[in-house]
């Protein structure tokens, strides 16, 4: 299959991929994440031609991930704010930056986060909605896919 051709697949990963999958789209959503909101922002921050931003911004807006929002008439000028899908990717984020920081030490700077609530420092940790456990690769199984390996094997 074709990089073009994933969104045709009817995976969860696919689908997000063929949105954010790209690598100047997620810095784009990195530093939406932290705040920018203007064209030149996004451009400062990344160092990516004014085309790929565009480019990128267009595609995120298309898919509800931003809003184009107008504050300036004359010429007009836009910002772009998280929607509430947008916003709802910060824990991929977070996750992403947290196994760069653990496998790739030598390679980047810890991100300090901070729990607004009880005000200390985090790493993040994915838990089971049901028990409040920690879910690690070691205690999930997929079994739609358990199912069809097995299906093949007789």
């Amino acid at each position: 299959m074709r990089w073009s051709q994933i969104d045709t697949t009817p995976c969860p990963l696919a689908q997000t991929m063929a949105i954010i999958g790209d690598s100047w789209t997620l810095l784009l959503l990195r530093d939406a994440v932290r705040g920018a909101r203007k064209f030149e922002e996004f451009k400062q921050l990344t160092g990516a031609s004014r085309a790929i931003i565009s480019e990128r911004l267009a595609h995120l807006v298309e898919h509800g991930i931003l809003d184009r929002v107008i504050y300036q008439a004359h010429p007009p000028r836009y910002e772009y704010h998280l929607t509430s899908r947008g916003r709802a990717l910060q824990p991929v984020m977070m996750s992403m930056a947290h196994w760069a920081e653990t496998h790739l030490p030598a390679l980047v700077h810890p991100v300090d986060r901070r729990h607004t609530v009880c005000g200390h420092r985090f790493k993040p940790v994915l838990t089971c909605s049901e028990c409040g456990e920690a879910v690690t690769p070691e205690t999930v199984t997929f079994d739609r896919f358990q199912a069809e390996a097995l299906a093949r094997s007789k």
